[in-house]
């Protein structure tokens, strides 16, 4: 029965039950694209879009679980094998990583996780010269891989944590502030946003004003869409056409789209056979301004970019 006193619903007037939805942020004033990336004692120069390779120690990661990783117990030399072919192929930075945060994945202890990482980050740090990366959201973690000496922290949960930030203010290691919607349990059931580039794009820049505010040097911090964690394939899509208006926010863009299930889902097939989607997700986002791409196939990465890099420069000595 209806209310015959009641007042008329107006356009824009919420439903019985519905919650009101908070509007997307306003944009950022752009800001001057970085041109270094102050890494402990590696100071990057941002001229050229780097290549940081994926070094995964785990059993269950989405594309080289158990590659380096059987009955529990890490092949250290295996791995710091892989790693050293990365830089010789070419890779500016090795990203080591000992649990899987693939979608539906299960947290792993951090004593289990440094106990994956930390002998080959060691073994890395004494073969290579290019700065080794510690995939981690754990301080346990991080504080061991640092003691190692990788000179930078991708933390997929964006140095949430106390004890993440007590360890990085104390001190000057490159930071990878991801965004990620939800965690790896969660993230993939049902993401949802308002506008995806504009809430990404605020949380990233207010993760790492906070970070500034507690005198993390913005010399230091790098931030990353987090590309496939908790966003659908128009998501990624979104963001990833984007690129220019993240590359605004002022810090240097990490971006790793490599092999991620949304190629699948466009071009069809398994992790492995995912190159071409991913080279070409590697060449948008680098000729749109992204410092960084993470990727797993280094080789192929690094000769689309050095191509990359002589067609723009064929243009502008026009």
């Amino acid at each position: 029965m209806t209310d015959e006193n009641a007042m008329p619903i107006q356009p824009g007037d919420l439903q019985p039950g519905e919650e009101e939805l908070s509007a997307p942020p306003a944009p950022r004033e752009p800001r001057p694209r970085p041109t270094q990336w102050r890494c402990g004692k590696h100071l990057l120069e941002l001229d050229r879009p780097l290549v940081m390779g994926i070094l995964n120690v785990t059993p269950d990661s989405f594309s080289d679980g158990g590659k380096f990783l059987g009955a529990g117990k890490a092949d250290v030399r295996a791995a710091a094998e892989a790693g050293i072919a990365m830089a010789e192929a070419g890779a500016d930075i090795i990203d080591v990583g000992g649990e899987s945060t693939r979608p539906g994945a299960m947290s792993v202890h951090p004593a289990m996780e440094a106990s994956r990482v930390v002998p080959v980050i060691e073994r890395l740090v004494a073969s290579v010269d290019v700065p080794v990366s510690v995939d981690t959201r754990h301080a346990e973690t991080a504080s061991a891989a640092l003691a190692a000496g990788a000179s930078i922290i991708n933390d997929i949960s964006g140095f949430g944590a106390p004890a993440m930030i007590k360890l990085v203010t104390s001190t000057d290691v490159g930071l990878v502030v991801m965004h990620m919607q939800g965690n790896p349990q969660n993230m993939q059931k049902e993401p949802t946003y308002d506008d995806v580039v504009a809430e990404v794009a605020e949380w990233l820049a207010s993760r790492a004003d906070e970070l500034e505010a507690v005198g993390v040097d913005r010399l230091r911090i790098a931030l990353d869409p987090g590309i496939g964690f908790g966003k659908t394939v128009d998501h990624n899509l979104k963001l990833l056409h984007d690129t220019p208006y993240l590359v605004s926010l002022g810090w240097p863009l990490v971006v790793g789209a490599s092999r991620k299930r949304f190629i699948g889902d466009i071009t069809g097939g398994d992790p492995e056979e995912r190159l071409e989607g991913s080279l070409a997700a590697a060449l948008w986002v680098a000729a749109h301004g992204a410092a960084i791409v993470r990727v797993h196939d280094v080789g192929a990465t690094v000769k689309t970019l050095r191509m990359l890099q002589a067609i723009m420069a064929g243009r502008e000595a026009e």
